[in-house]
C-alpha cells in the first residue's frame, strides 16, 4: 500500500468525521432551517396552538416561572387558565374535564416539587383510565439534536393518552425552548469566557447550541389531532356472545367506568341497555347510566344476584379487589369480558373465574353492536322484576336505619335521603371520602350518565376539590356536589378559594363525625384502640367564610329545619357562591363489615 492511499484514507476518515461533527452539531439543519434571532416569538405559543387545535378549553395550573411562558400563550388564545391551591388538584381537575368532555385534560406545573407534587393524582387519573396531558417544566439543558421545540411531539403525547386504554402522558419542556431567542441567548451568555482558543471554542458551541434549539421553530406546521386507535370487538366475537346471551334466563350486565370512555356517547349505550332489558349493575362513572329510577338499574344485593345469574358481562368491569378478585362469579355463570386493557380484561381469571368468552375492545361499543345483533330479544321481564323487588326491601330496611336515633348528633343515612331527595336533576355528584361517602353510595342517585365522579381504583383521597372545579366549569348550569368526609375535607378544602376567585360555586356536603371511621370500625374491635383515628369537630364552616364562601353549621337542634337549610345552600350556589354544609353527624351500624384494605 502505497503513502498515498494511507493518506486518502486518513483524509477520508478526517472528512468523514467533521460531516458527522456538523450533522449532530445541526450545522446542516441551520442550513436549511432558518433561526429568527430577532422574533419576540416563544415556545410557549407553538404549546397553546397545539392544544387550541386539540379543542382544549382549560388547562389547570399551580403558576410557576418554567412554564409562565404556556399560562401566558394559553390564555391570548382563548384557552382558560384556571390557578389552583395544589398541584395535585389541578390534576383532579383535568381528570374530571377528561372524564366528563370526552377531551383530554389539561395541567400544567412548574419543575422540581411541583412536578412531584401531582405523582398521587396522576396514578389516579391512570387507575381510573382518564386521558389526561400534564405539561411540566424542567431547568434549561443542553440538548442534543434539532433542539426541543422540533423535538417534543406534543400531539403523538395527546394520541397516546386517549389510544387503546386512556390515560395520563407527560411532557416536559426545559426552560430554554419556551421563552423568547433574546432572553436565552441573554442566559446562555458566558460571563467570563477563558481567553485564547479554549473560550472561542465554547462561546461558538453555547452560540451553535441557541440556533440550533430556535432553527426552524416558527416554519408552519400541522397542528391537526392525529386518529386515536380504539379496539373493537370482531364480528365473529359480536355473533358469539349474541348467541351466549340470547339463550340465557338470567343475564346480569356490570358496567364500569370505561364503557362512558368515547367514541360513543353515553346516550346511546343508556339506549342500547334499555332495548336487551337485562338488569345492571352500574359501578363508578357509570353510576347514573340509566337515570334514576330505571327498572334495569339494581343498586341492592348483587352477591346474590351474581350466584343466581346463568350469565355474567363484564363490560369495562375488572376482578379486582371490587368484586372479591373474581370470587363472587359462580363457575356455573357464563362469563362475557369486555376490556380494552389485556391485563385487566383477564385479571385474577388465574385463580377464582374463567371467561367463556374474552374480547380485547371498546365496551360502549360492544353494547351498541350487542344490542343490534339481539334487536327484538328481550331478557324475560320476571328475572329484573325480581331483582327490582329485592332492591325495594333493601331499600326499605335502610330508610327504616336512616329514622334512627344516633346517640348524638344527626344520622348521616337521613342527611344524605334528604340531599338526594332536593338536588337538582342536572347535578353531578362527586364522592370524597371513606365512611360518609361509602353510605353515600348506597343511598344517592345520580340523576343520568356522566354525573357521578368517584376516584376509581386506587381510591384516593382528596380528589374532591379538583372534581368539583373541572365539573363546574364543564357543566356551569348544573348544580355540583362533593360529598365529603371530615378526614377528606383536609385535603382539598383550601380550594374555596379557588371556587371563590374562579366563580365556580359548589356545594360541599361535610359529614363530620370527628373521626377516620372507615378504619377505626375495624380497628378498634380488632386491635383495641382508635389510635390515630379521632380528629376534632371542626369549625369546617368557617374556614368555608373564609375563603369566600359561605358555611353552614349544622347540628342535632337543626334537624327540622335541615331541608330549609339544603334550599338555603341551593339558592346561594345558584347566586354564585361556594357553599360548605358542615353537618355534625353520630355513627350507625349501616356499613359494619365494610372493608378499608
Amino acid at each position: 500500500m502505497d503513502i498515498s492511499t494511507v493518506l486518502g484514507g486518513i483524509l477520508g476518515c478526517v472528512l468523514g468525521g467533521l460531516v458527522l461533527a456538523a450533522y449532530r452539531l445541526g450545522v446542516f439543519y441551520q442550513l436549511i432551517h432558518k433561526t429568527e434571532t430577532k422574533s419576540p416569538r416563544h415556545g410557549g405559543e407553538s404549546v397553546a396552538e397545539v392544544l387550541r387545535a386539540h379543542g382544549v378549553k382549560f388547562v389547570f395550573t399551580l403558576v410557576g416561572g418554567h412554564i409562565s411562558p404556556i399560562l401566558v400563550a394559553c390564555e391570548k388564545l382563548g384557552i382558560r387558565i384556571v390557578d389552583t391551591r395544589h398541584e395535585a388538584t389541578a390534576v383532579f381537575a383535568a381528570d374530571a374535564v377528561a372524564r366528563l368532555s370526552g377531551t383530554i385534560g389539561v395541567a400544567a406545573v412548574t419543575a422540581g416539587p411541583g412536578l412531584t407534587n401531582t405523582v398521587t393524582a396522576v396514578k389516579n387519573a391512570q387507575m381510573a383510565e382518564s386521558p389526561l396531558l400534564l405539561i411540566g417544566g424542567a431547568a434549561a439543558t443542553l440538548l442534543q439534536g434539532r433542539g426541543a421545540l422540533q423535538d417534543i411531539d406534543q400531539m403523538k403525547a395527546i394520541a397516546a393518552a386517549q389510544s387503546g386504554t386512556p390515560g395520563p402522558v407527560f411532557v416536559e419542556f426545559p426552560i430554554d425552548t419556551l421563552y423568547p431567542f433574546h432572553l436565552v441567548e441573554k442566559e446562555f451568555a458566558v460571563k467570563n469566557p477563558p481567553k485564547g482558543l479554549m473560550g472561542k471554542v465554547v462561546a461558538w458551541y453555547l452560540h451553535n447550541h441557541l440556533k440550533n434549539l430556535f432553527a426552524g421553530a416558527w416554519e408552519a406546521r400541522a397542528v391537526s389531532p392525529l386518529p386515536v386507535h380504539v379496539p373493537m370487538a370482531t364480528d365473529s366475537q359480536i355473533q358469539q356472545c349474541v348467541e351466549l346471551v340470547s339463550r340465557a334466563k338470567k343475564p346480569v350486565i356490570l358496567l364500569g367506568s370505561q364503557a362512558t370512555l368515547p367514541p360513543t356517547p353515553v346516550d346511546e349505550i343508556r339506549k342500547a341497555l334499555e332495548s336487551l332489558g337485562i338488569p345492571c349493575f352500574l359501578g363508578g362513572m357509570a353510576r347514573g347510566m340509566l337515570g334514576r329510577d330505571s327498572p334495569l338499574h339494581i343498586r341492592q344485593n348483587r352477591r346474590d344476584a351474581l350466584k343466581e345469574a346463568d350469565l355474567v358481562l363484564l363490560a369495562g368491569t375488572v376482578c379486582d379487589f371490587r368484586l372479591s378478585y373474581g370470587r363472587v362469579l359462580s363457575r356455573r355463570s357464563k362469563i362475557i369480558a369486555v376490556n380494552r386493557d389485556a391485563g385487566q380484561l383477564t385479571k385474577n381469571s388465574d385463580m377464582f373465574w374463567k371467561p367463556t368468552v374474552a374480547i380485547q375492545g371498546d365496551a360502549g361499543s360492544f353494547l351498541l353492536s350487542l344490542s343490534r345483533g339481539l334487536k327484538g330479544h328481550r331478557c324475560p321481564e320476571d328475572w329484573p322484576r325480581s331483582l327490582k323487588d329485592g332492591d325495594r326491601t333493601k331499600e326499605n330496611s335502610n330508610r327504616e336505619k336512616a329514622a334512627e336515633k344516633t346517640e348524638r348528633h344527626l344520622n348521616p343515612l337521613q342527611v344524605l335521603h334528604r340531599a338526594d331527595a332536593l338536588m337538582a336533576e342536572d347535578s353531578i355528584i362527586v364522592a370524597d371520602g371513606g365512611d360518609f361517602v361509602g353510605s353515600a353510595a348506597y343511598i344517592m342517585r345520580p340523576r343520568g350518565p356522566l354525573r357521578w365522579l368517584d376516584p376509581g381504583a386506587f381510591g384516593t383521597l382528596g380528589v374532591g376539590g379538583g372534581f368539583a372545579l373541572g365539573a363546574k366549569l364543564c357543566r356551569p348550569d348544573s348544580e355540583v356536589w362533593i360529598v365529603y368526609g371530615d378526614g377528606s375535607l383536609g385535603y382539598s378544602v383550601a380550594e374555596f378559594d379557588t371556587f371563590t376567585r374562579h366563580k365556580t360555586p359548589v356545594i360541599a356536603l361535610v359529614g363530620n363525625d370527628a373521626c377516620w371511621s372507615q378504619i377505626s370500625r375495624e380497628q378498634v374491635p380488632i386491635l383495641g384502640s382508635n389510635v390515630a383515628c379521632g380528629l376534632a369537630f371542626t369549625d369546617y364552616h368557617v374556614v368555608a367564610d373564609g375563603y369566600g364562601g359561605k358555611g353552614h353549621l349544622i347540628g342535632r337542634e337543626d334537624e327540622g329545619r335541615l331541608d330549609d337549610i339544603i334550599r338555603q345552600a341551593q339558592r346561594e350556589s345558584r347566586e354564585g357562591t361556594a357553599t360548605l354544609l358542615n353537618v355534625l353527624i353520630g355513627k350507625t351500624n349501616f356499613r359494619d363489615g365494610s372493608i378499608s384494605v
